[in-house]
């Protein structure tokens, strides 16, 4: 007696196939009535306004604004003198914690509270905790660290 191809599994798939199919089936039916009853038709076609928003209705071509491709432009827009914003890279901190015989430590910024790594590698003058320092920020492995690190006098 030959033995079936098919696994138990490849059966169970095949029927929820087929299941699926026959609801997908019903239920296009089902919105065919529907219609047929509503007699609805819905929106057959959709107008885009001069808002930019869809209607059903055509847009009235009196609002219609003409726009001629050189006035287009896709660029960056120039920068005036005026709006360019000064920007100081050196900041203002505290140091909360330095270990001298490992050379590294952290400064807590005084604008924003962010505490930011230093090594002794990025000072410039002799440091210790609670000192007032200036700094500015550089791009690290593990985030921003504290660079050019100097005494407030």
């Amino acid at each position: 007696m030959a033995k079936s191809q098919q696994t138990y599994s490849k059966s169970e798939k095949e029927k929820k196939r087929l299941k699926k199919r026959e609801d997908k089936r019903k239920k296009m039916e089902a919105r065919k009535l529907a219609k047929e009853e509503n007699g609805s038709k819905g929106i057959e076609f959709a107008y885009v306004d001069h808002n930019g928003h869809l209607t059903d209705t055509p847009p009235d071509p009196t609002k219609k604004v003409k726009i001629k491709a050189k006035h287009i432009e896709v660029s960056i827009p120039k920068t005036l003198e005026g709006d360019k914003e000064e920007v100081d890279y050196v900041r203002q901190g505290t140091v909360s914690f330095f270990d001298t015989s490992k050379g590294f430590g952290f400064i807590i910024d005084s604008e924003n509270q962010e505490k930011y790594f230093t090594h002794v590698s990025g000072l410039i003058d002799e440091i210790a905790e609670n000192n007032k320092v200036t700094f500015e920020l550089e791009k690290g492995q593990r985030g921003m660290n504290a660079v050019k690190v100097t005494l407030v006098k």
